[in-house]
């Protein structure tokens, strides 16, 4: 069983942020930021494809609501919202989680790094997406 499934059973505490139903959030044990939050399914499902549109959105609604409660409460500028999704991506727990992640202004953190496209890169990139 996968460590979120456990914390949702209660087999391993957590730093309960919000819960529901149907979802919980809670302090992230090695944060980026004071106050960063995972928001979770109870239901296991492994990554984004997995989840159902409906429960998706629902969550997307948890996400909004505990970014305002950060920004509130712990008097934050703003957050990133993330999710890695697959091991290649950094998912590391492999329970559909997203990430909110306090920020403040100076803090140091860039949320990836950039890079530019090579000429005639992105059009090839495109024709493969859209074909």
């Amino acid at each position: 069983m996968c460590i979120f499934c456990q914390i949702v059973k209660g087999e391993i505490p957590s730093y309960k942020v919000y819960e529901d139903d149907k979802f919980l959030a809670f302090l992230d044990i090695y944060p980026v930021s004071p106050g960063h939050t995972l928001v979770i399914t109870k239901e296991h499902y492994q990554n984004l494809e997995a989840v159902p549109e409906t429960e998706l959105a629902e969550l997307a609604i948890r996400i909004k609501r505990i970014g305002k409660l950060l920004k509130d409460k712990l008097g934050i500028a703003g957050y990133n919202v993330s999710e890695n999704n697959d091991p290649v991506a950094g998912q590391e727990i492999p329970h559909l989680h997203f990430h909110v992640i306090p920020r403040s202004a100076g803090d140091g953190r860039e949320p990836w790094a950039k890079i530019s496209y090579q000429p005639g890169e992105a059009e090839m990139i495109l024709k493969k997406i859209i074909s």
